[in-house]
């Protein structure tokens, strides 16, 4: 939820003070949650840190590189083809994303049992 907190500032801080467009600022609203979720995840949700940070943090990209190529094609089909208002778009596609890829690959194979 921390993560997420930055991811949506940074995005609706670029759309609204920025007039960047929704899909580029909703990248660079998850390449901030990103950083922080890693953090988070590494020393507080998952408590891993007896495992290389640097393993970790490989492993990690790979996931948030899918992560990021996944939120930002739900953004562009639900605010370009479905024309929904970018932050429900964000909402819908983060929530989606988060329980059926994020979680399930950080807890299994980023911070799992290496």
């Amino acid at each position: 939820m921390i993560a997420s907190l930055f991811d949506y500032a940074v995005t609706i801080a670029a759309v609204f003070f920025l007039d960047i467009h929704p899909v580029t600022a909703a990248v660079a609203g998850t390449v901030c949650g990103g950083v922080i979720n890693f953090l988070l995840g590494r020393y507080w949700a998952f408590k891993e840190t007896s495992a290389s940070s640097t393993q970790q943090a490989r492993k990690y990209f790979l996931v948030w590189t899918g992560n990021l190529l996944l939120n930002a094609c739900g953004m562009y089909l639900l605010t370009i083809y479905m024309d929904m208002h970018y932050a429900a778009a964000k909402l819908t596609t983060a929530v989606i994303v988060a329980v059926a890829y994020n979680y399930p690959l950080q807890k299994n194979y980023v911070f799992g049992e290496n």
